[in-house]
């Protein structure tokens, strides 16, 4: 037997994630949540709601049916601007150096 539809959403959630380079914290403030809810929900023990997969699948550009029918389909959607970029490392501002500084 398939994937539930719990499931397809919860792995195409951790695609999305993965996909994109972001965090469950990245995810969680964009959907004004805190970490943990989107852990529970990830985890299986609480579940996304309808309202929730619009929320995701606005944050990633793509259509909530998208989102439903699973990761690959998801990730498949997702638009190439919201793509991490295989094997460049984050940009870490460091702070300029003061002028006369030791």
């Amino acid at each position: 037997m398939g994937m539930s539809l719990e499931e397809r959403v919860r792995s195409a959630v951790a695609a999305l994630l993965h996909a994109a380079g972001e965090s469950q914290t990245d995810l969680a403030a964009a959907l004004g949540v805190s970490q943990a809810q989107v852990s529970r929900r990830q985890s299986g023990t609480a579940a996304w709601s309808l309202t929730d997969c619009e929320a995701v699948a606005a944050h990633y550009g793509i259509d909530v049916l998208e989102l439903l029918a699973g990761p690959t389909r998801a990730t498949e959607a997702l638009p190439a601007a919201r793509r991490r970029v295989p094997g460049r490392q984050a940009t870490i501002q460091r702070p300029a150096a003061v002028e006369g500084g030791v």
